[in-house]
């Protein structure tokens, strides 16, 4: 979906004048009738602001989490609602540092269970062993 205000060059909250004259200036034709049929009939403009909201979170969201689109998405309508990557309010490379140690830590307790796991049921089976010796004995 192609952002209409970003392409016109309007804000979001214009007026219908400064709607109507930015459509008037537009040189695209296709952007001039997708405008007009949006943005200049009060149902439809409604609509679409609200899933102009969305995409635009959307577009914040993807950038927070450091997501772009592939080379050729770019520069198209489908590009319209992407921010470059915001790397400084990003915490991916907080969260990539503790899902690296929580994974280390994890297969550590793996490889040290194996041993202990079966030096603790040898020790058990001899505990058990003289216990059953000394009542049966």
């Amino acid at each position: 979906m192609r952002d209409l205000y970003q392409r016109l060059g309007l804000d979001p909250g214009a007026g219908e004048a400064e709607v109507t004259r930015a459509i008037e200036r537009c040189e695209h034709t296709a952007l001039k009738a997708d405008a007009r049929t949006v943005l200049e009939v009060d149902s439809r403009r409604e609509e679409y602001d609200a899933l102009h909201v969305t995409l635009s979170d959307i577009g914040r969201l993807r950038a927070r989490l450091g997501l772009t689109h592939a080379p050729y998405w770019r520069d198209g309508p489908a590009d319209d609602f992407s921010l470059p990557p915001d790397t400084h309010g990003s915490r991916h490379d907080e969260l990539m540092q503790r899902l690296t140690r929580a994974a280390l830590l994890h297969n550590r307790w793996h490889r040290l269970r194996g041993p202990w796991f079966a030096a603790g049921l040898l020790a058990l089976g001899i505990m058990l062993g003289v216990a059953l010796c000394r009542w049966l004995g």
